[in-house]
């Protein structure tokens, strides 16, 4: 990272004085643009977020994570090369959304129950959206389909575990962390006597665990709540130059003659900084253009996340050794797998869910993710019943491997 050219540096330098000048020049802009990015992290990112980041503290705290990487060896070992502390952040990660995934992962690296090469992985494996936005806020508010939503989760899940699968790969001559993993009968005892003997070593009362998990998680919200009000005024800042515009044509340009739609050129430049603003523009695009490009589009900008995620992983992976290089590799091959995926099942998909998408009763207008009755309640149960379902499924999954493993033996 010292090596860099400076050629880079100056442009980079050049780029903030450039959005300061256009800052100063457009006041009333930003400020609105900074009140829509507080009104989006105090109203949806900090409810739904908070309260997953201050009970994974706590799950680790009781040890929990190592009664479900005993649990869990036998599964995300040989699939995804991690270990089985792993599943935990599987299922937060894709229960409750970015970026939860790497805010566990990291603490995992902290208390060395991974090594660089493992937390990689598993950031590029579990940051994905959560299940309300993919079906309720993108589905529903956007495309007024909750047929959809089922589409568009079905290729973005399904997608991540692929990008899982090719990611054991990576790196793979590093050495693994230690397994938990015996082939002993006492197979839930062992779980039990490893998350008690991390209790002991935690050693942290109640009152204490679940004060620093608070602290802990409002510090990692601010951060998060800082990097959404910066993009959304560099957002509007952009719009305002018509840079944006400037953007979607080149886009335009490089991939008309491919055959790409013209009209997915300034939703993809959009999306490319926010998940949920691309997300938006897709669904508005001409009704001419068929649902099937309009949902392979949108699912590859919820795959993607967009820079303002990006950004708020690279501030939590800065605290450890895991690189964002991979993370970024990872969020684009994501994307084009999503978008593939949702091609490539449509019709079966379509059967699958009875009715066409398209003839789905429009709203009158898509309402905000916040102004849903009773969102911070709905996530959150919604997203532990998600954790609790697909932790329930990963386990059977490993006892299975576990019994076809000792079998083998």
């Amino acid at each position: 990272m010292a090596n860099r050219s400076p050629v880079l540096t100056s442009l980079l330098g050049l780029f903030s004085i450039s959005l300061v000048v256009i800052l100063a020049v457009n006041p009333q802009t930003s400020f609105q643009a900074a009140l829509r990015g507080i009104h989006i992290w105090w109203e949806v990112v900090f409810p739904a977020t908070l309260p997953f980041i201050v009970l994974s503290e706590i799950l680790m705290g009781f040890g929990v994570v190592h009664f479900v990487g005993v649990l869990l060896e036998p599964l995300m070992r040989p699939f995804f090369n991690v270990p089985g502390t792993g599943g935990f952040v599987l299922t937060m990660g894709f229960s409750s959304g970015y970026p939860v995934a790497a805010k566990i992962t990291s603490r995992l690296r902290e208390q060395n129950l991974v090594t660089r090469a493992e937390g990689e992985r598993l950031v590029s494996l579990a940051t994905t959206s959560d299940p309300l936005f993919v079906i309720g806020a993108v589905a529903i508010g956007f495309f007024h389909s909750e047929q959809l939503g089922y589409m568009l989760a079905f290729s973005h899940y399904v997608s991540a575990l692929l990008v899982g699968l090719l990611y054991r790969f990576h790196a793979r001559n590093e050495p693994p962390s230690a397994s938990f993993y015996k082939k002993e009968r006492t197979f839930l005892l062992r779980a039990m006597q490893e998350m008690h003997r991390a209790r002991m070593r935690d050693g942290r009362p109640l009152g204490r665990l679940m004060g620093e998990a608070v602290e802990s998680a409002l510090h990692t919200l601010l951060m998060i709540g800082g990097f959404i009000i910066v993009f959304s005024v560099v957002m509007e800042l952009l719009k305002t130059i018509n840079l944006t515009q400037t953007l979607s044509t080149a886009l335009t340009v490089i991939l008309g003659p491919l055959g790409f739609p013209q009209a997915f050129s300034q939703p993809l430049v959009i999306g490319l900084f926010e998940v949920t603003l691309g997300a938006q523009a897709v669904s508005q695009v001409s009704p001419a253009i068929s649902l099937m490009g309009k949902a392979a589009i949108a699912s590859a900008i919820i795959s993607w996340g967009g820079l303002s995620v990006h950004a708020q992983v690279a501030g939590i992976l800065s605290q450890t050794d895991l690189r964002i290089a991979p993370f970024l590799a990872a969020r684009f091959i994501h994307a084009i797998l999503s978008a593939l995926l949702t091609i490539i099942a449509w019709r079966p998909l379509q059967l699958l869910v009875s009715d066409e998408a398209d003839a789905v009763p429009v709203l009158v207008a898509p309402q905000p993710l916040a102004a849903v009755p009773q969102y911070w309640w709905n996530h959150f149960s919604q997203s532990a019943l998600m954790a609790l379902l697909l932790l329930a499924v990963l386990a059977v999954g490993s006892v299975l491997m576990r019994r076809a493993v000792c079998k083998h033996h």
